[in-house]
């Protein structure tokens, strides 16, 4: 590849800054988000989980984006709209039960026990901090931000760009002042778009109790997290597990399977969760993205290691982050159930506008 062409590939890949996506920029110095005494899991610089890979390097990155095809398969194209099959949602203003919309990639609605929670909602046309490049929403919302009901807390999984969407952050707190709930140092990125947002941050074991019956867990994930080149794993991330009066829901934002053991301890704190939303995409090529990212047989495995009753996928088929074609993981999913022997319909990959509901 002529050096101007690697250049634009690596430029591309920094300005996505996304999960499993982007590179480590070392620097020795000060956290710009947080100051706090150090863990098991934070350095006084750094966070980190426990033996975590080293972070990728610029020469990783070169060789994903210029050996595809001869180091793993090539990247596949994904069209450029790929709308939903079903219609967009328009929420109940409340729900007694357990009802779980897919917004779009990693951004759901849930709402459980007469609460409305937002996880990692993304609104934005592209999941980048510029408007003019970057991976592009190829369907649009499956519920439109006019038909969103009372929203009562936001939870934050960590701060790439397909996940942390500042503006739409900011726009909640100002129509709903919801309770916005995020791992330790994402409070300081959050108030770059609103000054008056309050943020409550925990550490991973700490717990958030919402009312009703209701609680938000913080437990650990195994990912990283970054904003731009200088400040890679300066802000915490972690997964969700939410007891409420309805039963246990266990929620990963981007994780690496890993030996399994991040979700074994979630079963053997809270017991088998009634619901588990794990993610089934952004996997392609593996050698550059196992650490961080599952694939479909292993969130399978996630889910059996969890002892979940139901299980959702996400974190595909609406922002291309890596090079499987969109349909890949629905196909690859089917094959993992098949292969374990799991009923399919408890492992629904969902789509935008999705409903599922107990």
């Amino acid at each position: 590849m002529k050096r101007h062409s690697l250049i634009k590939a690596l430029s591309a890949a920094t300005v996505m800054t996304l999960g499993g996506v982007g590179y480590a920029a070392h620097r020795r110095g000060r956290n710009p988000y947080y100051r706090g005494p150090r863990s098991d899991h934070f350095d006084g610089l750094r966070f980190h989980g426990v033996d975590q890979p080293a972070d990728a390097s610029l020469g990783d990155l070169a060789r994903w984006r210029t050996r595809r095809g001869i180091d793993s398969p090539p990247r596949q194209a994904w069209p450029s709209y790929h709308p939903s099959p079903f219609a967009t949602d328009v929420p109940p203003e409340r729900h007694a039960g357990l009802r779980v919309t897919l917004i779009g990639h990693a951004s759901y609605l849930f709402q459980v026990a007469g609460r409305n929670i937002l996880v990692d909602p993304v609104y934005a046309r592209r999941a980048s901090p510029v408007r003019f490049a970057g991976p592009k929403r190829v369907n649009p919302p499956g519920i439109a931000y006019a038909d969103l009901p009372p929203i009562d807390a936001v939870l934050l999984t960590h701060n790439h760009y397909d996940h942390l969407d500042g503006p739409t952050v900011a726009r909640l707190w100002q129509a709903h002042q919801p309770l916005i709930l995020a791992p330790l140092g994402n409070d300081a990125i959050l108030r770059g778009y609103d000054d008056t947002m309050h943020v409550e941050t925990r550490d991973w074991g700490e717990s958030v109790d919402l009312g009703g019956g209701l609680t938000v867990h913080l437990t650990p994930a195994n990912h990283w997290s970054a904003r731009g080149v200088n400040d890679r794993r300066m802000a915490l991330w972690c997964s969700f597990v939410l007891t409420t009066p309805v039963g246990v829901h266990y929620h990963s934002g981007d994780t690496g399977l890993r030996d399994g053991a991040n979700f074994r301890e979630a079963r053997d704190r809270f017991g088998p969760p009634r619901l588990a939303t794990l993610p089934i995409g952004a996997y392609e090529p593996r050698w550059f993205m196992k650490d961080q990212h599952m694939n479909p047989a292993e969130a399978v495995e996630a889910g059996l290691l969890l002892g979940a009753d139901q299980m959702l996928g996400h974190h595909w088929g609406t922002f291309q982050l890596t090079d499987e074609g969109i349909e890949q993981p629905v196909e690859a999913l089917a094959a993992a159930c098949a292969e374990t022997g799991l009923a399919p319909e408890r492992f629904l990959a969902m789509r935008p506008g999705q409903v599922w509901q107990a």
